[in-house]
């Protein structure tokens, strides 16, 4: 097929996509967005939002229109590494009578995984998807496993303010394509999901997109062409968020710690996939704008000064989008 075709057909499962999630989830339309932008991308999502907001809902429901594997993980903190990647048993030999070691494997090799309330459990557990996350395998024993493709790490996380929660490593953080926030609802919104919650819901989720057609569109995602001035704008976008040499004067009095070169990949990729949303060949700067808050907010490390004077990480990647 090529790629004028697998486009249209894009939008028209785009469009299907979204119709079968909102038959469970009541507005959130930017987060959904958000999520698929990210998958066409390969890309893992964090989601962050108080408790109650529908985070496990939206992935549980994204995951059933996926013709995908799907595990849950829910983190807890007395959660191993092994309950994540497996463990080695003794298995004994029927045939030969002898004992030998044998690999269970954990909810890790699936798909989709969602990594539920990933900051309640310590970091020596969280570190146990590092090496999932960016290899798309696992390493046990001196052997190695590889995960099926496609693979997607979408966890949620409590705002670490809460009790009971620990703070994700920054190495572990910079491996998730976006961080995406879920707020309150609107008014309106709130009242369909009260009537929708305490009464019947006959609506059955049917499956959209499955794993060959959406390694198609990552594989469209990738062949996406971009103009230099684009990545010219992303990569100084980045270079701004850094408060080193001669930086805006912005990011030297809020910014303590900038993104790194993941960011500046990231931020291109996400801006081909949303342009490939919109109908579009080629993104334009715009749309790395539209994709930046989400691919950048936990990347950058705010000071003391942004702290003091109740500045927000959003605040400042706004001011810094709309440098020249």
């Amino acid at each position: 097929m090529d790629n004028i075709k697998l486009l249209k057909k894009l939008n028209e499962q785009k469009s299907l996509f979204y119709d079968e999630i909102g038959k469970v989830i009541i507005g959130q339309d930017d987060v959904i967005e958000h999520i698929f932008i990210a998958m066409l991308c390969k890309g893992h999502i964090l989601l962050e939002g108080v408790p109650g907001l529908g985070k496990t809902l939206i992935i549980k429901t994204i995951s059933e229109v996926l013709d995908l594997d799907f595990n849950r993980i829910q983190f807890t903190p007395d959660l191993m590494p092994s309950d994540i990647t497996g463990t080695e048993i003794i298995n004994q030999n029927l045939e030969t009578g002898n004992r030998e070691l044998k690999f269970i494997k954990g909810p890790i090799f699936s798909n989709i995984v969602l990594a539920d309330e990933i900051n309640r459990t310590p970091p020596k557990t969280q570190s146990a998807l590092l090496e999932a996350m960016q290899e798309y395998c696992v390493t046990t024993g001196g052997q190695t496993y590889d995960i099926d493709k496609p693979f997607f790490v979408l966890a949620t996380q409590n705002p670490i303010e809460q009790e009971g929660t620990y703070p994700l490593p920054e190495a572990q953080l910079d491996r998730f394509m976006f961080n995406v926030l879920i707020d309150y609802p609107p008014f309106d919104d709130e009242l369909d999901i009260v009537k929708s919650n305490t009464s019947l819901n006959s609506n059955k989720i049917k499956k959209i997109i499955n794993s060959k057609e959406l390694t198609d569109y990552q594989n469209l995602v990738k062949n996406v062409p971009v103009s230099d001035n684009v990545i010219k704008y992303a990569v100084n976008l980045v270079h701004n968020t850094r408060p080193s040499g001669e930086c805006l004067e912005i990011t030297k009095k809020y910014i303590d710690w900038g993104a790194g070169p993941r960011a500046s990949s990231f931020l291109i990729l996400a801006a081909k996939a949303q342009a490939l949303l919109l109908g579009k060949a080629t993104p334009d700067i715009d749309d790395v704008k539209k994709v930046a808050i989400p691919v950048l907010r936990h990347r950058i490390i705010l000071n003391f000064n942004a702290e003091a004077e109740g500045i927000k990480i959003d605040d400042v990647l706004n001011e810094l989008s709309n440098q020249k």
